[in-house]
């Protein structure tokens, strides 16, 4: 049958691995696949499961392309295949696609059956699945694990396994055999290596932009990994039984096109960046470049001043509690974003940079464009929401709902008790109405992550708000 002329049929070899649980060594495992295949000569389109930030900073520096999120909650389940292939045809076509899974293979969304999880994604994209196990403190019972993992889903294609952390020859003997009763090969096998080690901290790995060259030197070393301990050959074998996809084309031009029109004069709208605020998708600048926005970078802990003519400012989330007082250090950008505010610029904030907008953050005074302060809190917040918009602001119509998550372990306080100033409304896992960030004026700030791909007009809408200043 012939396609659909909305759609095109894409020949895409790709993988994705997934772990029983978190901790079992699968970022390794993928970034490790990702560089290797890089240095073969491949050209990698690296992906991540979920909305995680931190992972597909590694998987750029490893493929050389931008690490992409692959998320049914945030994006739409629909979206998906088209957001692979369009990052698999981004700067140029890949000759591989490699996913990285998140959490347990079947684990999403909390009360949805799965929903979001590796498993689904995989299902959206038709991927074969590699599962890699910690090896640790089970022998001949990962047959057991595998047994279960590959016959759990029967619309999920277990065709692998690594096994990871094995102590010795006798050992891998052992869980060689176990793997061997369920039919599913072993397409590597690694040893104990507390040599390889990517550092961690409060909100999971150490992002790359804030420990290079180490992180590249990690990343060096994790290819080398694969190399020498995973069946290159077979996992490129395996992707490429993948079959051809037939997708809707993601454009982002045809995209906000759907939602508004270009403005008349094309603002400038500057995105903060450099250490601090590493949190970011691709699909957002792309979106707004197709939206008529003219696209700059920022870096608050060592420019000065905001690039010349914006009318925009868009700061997302990353980790200002670990640079606060370098941050406060550069009094002239904060004061110069306090008046850019105070003058109607356009401000859309996330997360770190909710924060960052504040008073204080831990003691250290920040830009004070909001009525809070914040500070380290003991417990991580962490999980999907159904959000409704309170009020009209620079991003969407009171009523609009989204789909975001959070990720965070701080905590703000606002000056005031004013509900009316707050973003987003939800209801927390009891049913317990929440309402969390502030939209006053043209800034617009929360803690929630939103992926534009899921809502393009997210895009026109602010740039149509920042072509009304410049």
């Amino acid at each position: 049958m012939e396609p659909r002329p909305e759609t095109r049929v894409v020949r895409l070899p790709r993988v994705l691995i997934a772990a029983p649980g978190s901790g079992q060594g699968k970022t390794m495992v993928t970034t490790g696949l990702m560089a290797a295949l890089t240095d073969r000569g491949l050209d990698v389109s690296p992906h991540k499961v979920g909305p995680d930030f931190i992972d597909p900073g590694y998987h750029s520096a490893a493929c050389g392309r931008p690490g992409r999120n692959l998320d049914p909650y945030l994006q739409g389940e629909q979206r998906v295949p088209a957001l692979l292939v369009h990052a698999a045809l981004t700067p140029a076509a890949a000759d591989i696609a490699v996913i990285e899974g998140a959490m347990g293979l079947f684990d999403g969304a909390l009360g949805t059956g799965g929903f979001s999880s590796s498993a689904h994604v995989a299902r959206l994209v038709a991927a074969p699945v590699v599962l890699v196990v910690d090896c640790a403190s089970v022998a001949r019972s990962v047959g057991a694990i595998v047994h279960g993992f590959s016959r759990f889903d029967d619309r999920v294609r277990v065709a692998g396994v690594i096994l990871n952390n094995l102590g010795s020859a006798r050992h891998e003997a052992e869980t060689r055999q176990g793997v061997a009763e369920t039919g599913v090969p072993v397409l590597g096998v690694i040893p104990r290596l507390p040599q390889v080690v990517v550092p961690s901290r409060h909100l999971g790995l150490i992002p790359v932009a804030e420990r290079q060259p180490a992180a590249l030197e990690a990343v060096a070393a994790l290819s080398s990994m694969a190399r020498e301990y995973l069946d290159l050959d077979a996992l490129i074998e395996l992707a490429g039984t993948a079959p051809d996809l037939e997708v809707p084309q993601w454009d982002p031009a045809a995209e906000v096109a759907k939602s508004g029109t270009r403005p008349a004069r094309a603002p400038r709208i500057a995105v903060a960046g450099g250490a601090a605020f590493t949190f970011g998708y691709a699909e957002t600048s792309e979106l707004l470049v197709a939206a008529g926005a003219e696209v700059v970078g920022f870096d608050p802990l060592r420019d000065e001043s905001l690039p010349s003519g914006v009318s925009g400012l868009l700061i997302g989330g990353g980790f200002p509690e670990i640079h606060a007082s370098d941050l406060a250090a550069n009094t002239t950008l904060r004061s110069e974003i306090r008046q850019f505010a105070d003058g109607g610029g356009a401000i859309s904030a996330e997360c770190a940079g909710l924060l960052y907008l504040g008073r204080e953050l831990d003691g250290a005074p920040m830009c004070g464009v909001l009525p809070l302060t914040a500070r380290m809190a003991p417990r991580l917040t962490l999980g999907y929401r159904s959000a409704v918009a309170l009020a009209d602001n620079v991003l969407c119509a009171a009523g609009q709902r989204v789909s975001g998550h959070e990720f965070h372990r701080t905590q703000v306080v606002a000056d005031s008790e004013d509900t009316a100033l707050a973003a987003w409304a939800w209801q927390d896992g009891s049913g317990r109405p929440v309402t969390e960030g502030l939209a006053q004026g043209a800034v617009h700030a929360s803690y929630l992550h939103l992926h534009w791909a899921g809502y393009p007009a997210l895009a026109t809408r602010f740039v149509s708000h920042a072509g009304e200043v410049a």
